[in-house]
């Protein structure tokens, strides 16, 4: 059964005496009153409501008691249960007509609140699954494979882990990811499991159409989930860290950056760090790997001068201690750029 709490009933009784001339109680399945505009009611029994309660009809006080106050009492139902009832103090002629009004609102307010705890809840189950998935080696449990069915996924099954960032979720997306499972894993970024890997090119093509600013990391086709997650990750750390010009990078295809990137054989300090807080020079380093050191492709694709080009990459030198024009040291700076994003 659901059971009102004495913030939510206090919440619904001020949002209705906005608008109804009359005090307004709520009582839980006790008959104990959680929400009153007389304040020093709440906590008490209200034998009106208790009545209510016993008989699922209407109750009528027409005289003030020392526990009770003339009015209405009408049960709450929902669901064919009697979750709580509806109080109007007043004389039941006057009251009465709000009587119906007031109930039909707050069950349907009652029910809102229910509804969006549910949905919390069964978020809050999703994730906590989700980080069991993602942490879990070696095999899988039976229990375990029967909580993960009911994400549709099957653990029987070989599991491809896409890693998307930048995705804005509306109507024309929810439909293309329907028949996949995917997980939120924090503001625009998500984790989608795919076990057809036949569906994994053309699916990947129709999301970078959809959505044109995404980022994909692509996992290879594993026993173990968290496996493949991890691989989809370290492929979208290299994509983040290089931004070459394509919006998805499988992690077969980049095994040697990963590596390289989680390789500090100096125990130094990150030179490329030094240069976070300058964009373009960021973008300068980055632009001058894709196009393999040429200045003239990299002043076009930066637009500006080649004079300009060369003195961003004297800048890098100064700030990194490193010259990205000699062939050595750029390797250097790209193993620091990766190590950023690692």
């Amino acid at each position: 059964m659901f059971r009102l709490t004495n913030q939510q009933a206090q919440e619904i009784v001020d949002k209705m005496m906005e608008d109804i001339p009359y005090n307004i109680n709520i009582m839980n399945d006790k008959g104990v009153i959680v929400g009153s505009g007389k304040k020093e009611r709440i906590g008490t029994v209200h034998p009106g409501a208790v009545k209510a309660l016993a008989t699922g009809k209407m109750v009528e006080v027409w005289a003030d008691a020392r526990y009770e106050k003339k009015g209405t009492n009408e049960p709450i139902v929902i669901n064919n249960e009697r979750v709580g009832v509806i109080g109007i103090t007043g004389y039941p002629d006057e009251v009465r007509p709000f009587c119906n009004i007031v109930r039909t609102t707050v069950a349907l307010l009652i029910e809102q609140k229910a509804a969006l705890e549910s949905l919390a809840n069964a978020a809050n189950r999703k994730m906590a699954f989700l980080e069991l998935l993602l942490s879990h080696q070696g095999a899988y449990t039976q229990k375990f494979k029967k909580e993960a069915f009911a994400y549709s996924i099957d653990l029987n099954l070989k599991t491809v882990v896409l890693y998307l960032k930048h995705l804005t979720w509306d109507e024309n997306l929810s439909k293309l990811l329907l028949p996949y499972s995917s997980f939120p894993m924090k503001e625009e970024d998500f984790l989608l499991l795919i076990q057809k890997p036949e569906d994994l090119d053309n699916l990947v093509h129709q999301i970078i159409k959809q959505q044109p600013g995404v980022l994909i990391g692509i996992g290879k086709l594993e026993s173990n989930v968290a496996d493949s997650y991890l691989q989809a990750r370290q492929a979208l750390g290299i994509l983040m860290a290089l931004k070459p010009p394509v919006q998805m990078i499988r992690y077969v295809d980049v095994t040697f950056l990963i590596r390289l990137s989680r390789m500090n054989p100096t125990g130094q300090a990150n030179a490329v760090a030094k240069l976070e807080d300058t964009h373009d020079l960021l973008e300068t380093l980055r632009s001058f790997i894709h196009n393999n050191c040429s200045i003239s492709l990299t002043a076009t694709e930066l637009n500006i001068h080649r004079n300009t080009l060369q003195y961003r990459l004297k800048r890098i030198q100064t700030l990194t201690g490193k010259d990205p024009r000699d062939l050595l040291q750029l390797f250097e700076l790209t193993h620091a750029l990766l190590s950023l994003y690692k």
